[in-house]
């Protein structure tokens, strides 16, 4: 199980608009701390902290940060609109687009999937996979 994803941004006020735009309608909350932005899931009754949580922080070595080549961290929706809804709002908030919403080909007929990248480079999928709702050939 994945307890946490972590990615680097030198400009945490534009990491935080740009996060803060579709995190918060996917259940994350946002803690700000002195070493950047933790996006945490609500933590079920009886249980620990709901995995994975999702950190936005400057690089611990001091150096500027990167976005991995071929890395990319994907949140799932609710349904396709909502993908449609946070892709706009993600892009309103400085993101760039790497693909808008729609069904890719390459997968499943009912994987609807946005692409972004946020402001330091790091590529985001926002996706869905409802089965309730119509299919790429449907």
């Amino acid at each position: 199980m994945i307890a946490y994803v972590t990615v680097g941004a030198d400009d945490i006020a534009r990491a935080k608009r740009f996060y803060s735009a579709f995190l918060p309608a996917l259940g994350y909350a946002l803690e700000e701390g002195p070493e950047g932005l933790s996006y945490a899931l609500p933590a079920q009754a009886g249980s620990s902290a709901a995995l994975p949580e999702f950190y936005v922080k400057p690089p611990f070595d001091g150096r500027p940060a990167s976005a991995g080549n071929g890395t990319m961290i994907a949140f799932q929706a609710r349904s396709q609109k909502q993908v449609r809804d946070l892709h706009a709002a993600a892009l309103a908030a400085g993101g760039v687009d790497e693909g808008p919403p729609g069904f890719r080909d390459a997968y499943g007929p009912r994987f609807y999937v946005g692409y972004l990248r946020d402001p330091q480079g790091n590529k985001i999928a926002l996706f869905s996979n409802d089965p309730n709702e119509p299919g790429r050939d449907g």
